[in-house]
């Protein structure tokens, strides 16, 4: 089976790099020997990423996030990425943005900032080389904006190298969020207001419907969903984290690109971990970007945002997935359901491709 490249637009790596010391250029199998007697994989799962991964599984590129929680959703005293007030959080953004800047100063044959159309194609062109070993492009994604202090900022974090900003996580002053519902703010459409005007791509991950409509109607430049899947797909959903149909359109309309997720609970909402995840496999996954493309009519606004690491390890992820790698089983799902292989690349990396390549400064 050929490699296809991936594009994965969502993973925490600054948030584990500092909140449990993980290096990225070693394996995850190497991660999971380190952490075996430790506390972490409780806390957060066993790795699914390493840079050995994402040269075996032709990961090119991702979205490394900046994420930070508020103290009232803090999961327990081990967690040193939790904010008390916009300070904190614009404190450990920028710390998290210096992580990603050091990773390529430090292991520039492993990992590039990318934040030009310039470094993309460095990146691609590094990749269509025959040599082993390839450096994964870094795209920098605010996900929750309170690192935000004042819309007159925005400026600030552009120079800093993020190009995606996602204004909520949980409920923001900007906007509801996951768990906290509520309408987009006047600080929320001032927010958008200077982004745009910047050039910034907006992430509607974890944004609550109501306000996501309501950036749809205002937000004049490029928007993205990083990773969310189609609530239509999954029994008895209730919550306002997945897609309802109604959104996944509209979001369509603008030529918004939805990275799916494979996470057993956004597969399944009845999914517990002590179940395992035997019964849930990338074939389900494959549903979710079946229902987007017969929404879309086309395979274009469809593509990967795994939130590994991050949203969870291992035990939630797939039972065909063991690292980042695996990804690529998605390749021989996707045929099997009359995908071509120009339609399978456009999904695993094409897409996003398309989108930075139109958005992103070119120099």
């Amino acid at each position: 089976m050929a490699v296809h490249h991936i594009i994965d637009a969502h993973e925490d790596i600054a948030w584990n790099v500092l909140t449990f010391g993980r290096d990225y250029t070693r394996s995850a199998a190497e991660t999971r020997r380190l952490e075996k007697e430790t506390q972490i994989p409780l806390r957060t799962g066993d790795a699914l990423l390493g840079w050995p991964e994402y040269q075996s599984g032709g990961v090119l590129l991702v979205f490394g996030t900046l994420f930070a929680s508020p103290i009232r959703r803090r999961p327990g005293d081990w967690a040193t990425q939790s904010y008390a007030d916009y300070d904190q959080a614009h404190q450990m953004y920028m710390a998290q943005v210096n992580v990603y800047n050091d990773m390529a100063e430090t292991h520039s044959d492993k990992f590039r900032t990318v934040k030009t159309v310039s470094d993309l194609n460095a990146v691609l062109l590094d990749w269509e080389s025959p040599q082993e070993g390839h450096p994964v492009g870094l795209v920098i994604l605010m996900e929750g904006a309170e690192g935000v202090r004042t819309p007159g900022e925005l400026e600030e974090w552009w120079r800093a190298g993020v190009r995606i900003i996602a204004p909520a996580w949980a409920g923001t002053r900007f906007c509801g969020g996951t768990r906290e519902p509520g309408p987009l703010t006047d600080d929320g459409r001032a927010l958008l207001m200077e982004m745009s005007a910047l050039g910034f791509t907006l992430d509607l991950s974890h944004m609550d419907e109501q306000a996501a409509l309501q950036a749809l109607d205002c937000y004049p430049g490029a928007m993205i969903v990083s990773h969310a899947n189609a609530a239509a797909l999954i029994a008895n959903y209730a919550g306002n984290r997945l897609l309802g149909d109604n959104l996944i359109k509209r979001i369509l309309s603008r030529d918004g690109i939805i990275g799916v997720v494979p996470y057993c609970r956004f597969l399944r909402n009845d999914w517990k971990p002590e179940e395992g995840r035997d019964n849930l496999t990338l074939e389900t996954l494959a549903d979710h970007i079946d229902h987007i493309c017969q929404l879309a009519g086309d395979v274009k606004r469809v593509g990967i945002g795994s939130d590994f690491d991050g949203g969870f390890g291992l035990s939630a992820a797939p039972a065909d997935v063991d690292t980042v790698a695996d990804l690529q089983r998605l390749v021989p799902i996707l045929s099997n359901r009359g995908y071509t292989d120009t339609e399978i690349s456009a999904v695993l990396s094409a897409n996003w491709l398309r989108h930075l390549k139109d958005h992103l400064p070119g120099q």
